[in-house]
């Protein structure tokens, strides 16, 4: 008679790691049935991010002012383009889809909060050492991000630098999420490509697509964490979770420099 369950000695991270990453190779991703985009939608999503930030900036020039002068336009700037482009994302997955709980695996489980929390903290690890040897090989003066850029200046009111902290820690993470590993992660498997082809391909544009070449080889690494959350799981509540914990710390630094703390 086989141990019961409740009975059996719980497995370790690495064993479980071990054993999802075998899992991978043996159980493929079954056959994306319904789905009817691909990487035109995540191209379309692209052009909405992109064209809406420039539709912004055009905007703001026309009436002379300065995204780095203007509250409401630094939150409209950084916001609304990347939320924009999530939304259209998930607008596909109901006109050409099966909606974004079977097209892009947006649930979330108790081990996907598990995992997610784990490999959060491992990638702060990771990019707090990462951030620091790539600081020394740019120098301090460029080891900054473009929000960051845009938010050394400045003092914002209380209200708005919470919204930012917001954007950085969670809403972000959750869009960016939408994005790659979910919206261009199925365009890779609706193609019949490997797990492995999706992770590597997701990370890549992932770091290219902020669109930050200085910070690209920092982003890369940054995403390799999230993005094995995504590939143990098969879902996209842990590799949210991982996204939000790693942003967490930057997102709260950002809070404190914004309102003139740090």
């Amino acid at each position: 008679m086989s141990e019961p369950e409740s009975l059996k000695p719980k497995r370790g991270f690495v064993a479980g790691f071990v054993d999802s990453v075998r899992d991978i190779s043996r159980n493929p991703e079954p056959e994306r049935v319904g789905q009817r985009w691909g990487f035109g939608a995540f191209l379309l999503v692209e052009a909405v991010f992109i064209l809406s930030a420039v539709f912004i900036t055009a905007i703001a020039k026309q009436f002379g002012v300065s995204l780095l002068d203007s509250v409401p336009l630094v939150l409209i700037g950084s916001i609304v383009p990347t939320v924009l482009a999530a939304g259209v994302a998930i607008v596909i997955t109901y006109v050409r889809g099966n909606g974004p709980k079977i097209d892009l695996r947006f649930s979330m489980t108790r081990e996907d909060v598990a995992i997610g929390l784990k490999l959060g903290i491992l990638g702060l690890v990771l990019t707090y050492a990462a951030a620091t040897v790539w600081a020394k090989v740019v120098g301090e003066e460029n080891a900054t991000s473009a929000v960051g850029d845009l938010l050394s200046g400045s003092n914002l009111p209380l209200g708005a630098a919470i919204t930012m902290f917001l954007y950085v820690s969670l809403i972000g993470p959750v869009c960016e999420e939408i994005i790659y590993r979910g919206l261009l992660w199925g365009a890779v498997e609706r193609q019949g490509w490997s797990r492995w082809a999706a992770f590597g391909l997701t990370t890549v544009i992932f770091a290219i697509g902020h669109f930050e070449p200085l910070r690209t080889s920092l982003l890369l690494v940054i995403a390799i964490p999230i993005g094995i959350a995504r590939l143990l799981t098969r879902r996209l509540g842990a590799s949210i979770v991982a996204h939000v914990m790693n942003n967490f710390l930057p997102g709260l630094t950002l809070l404190l420099v914004a309102v003139g703390v740090m």
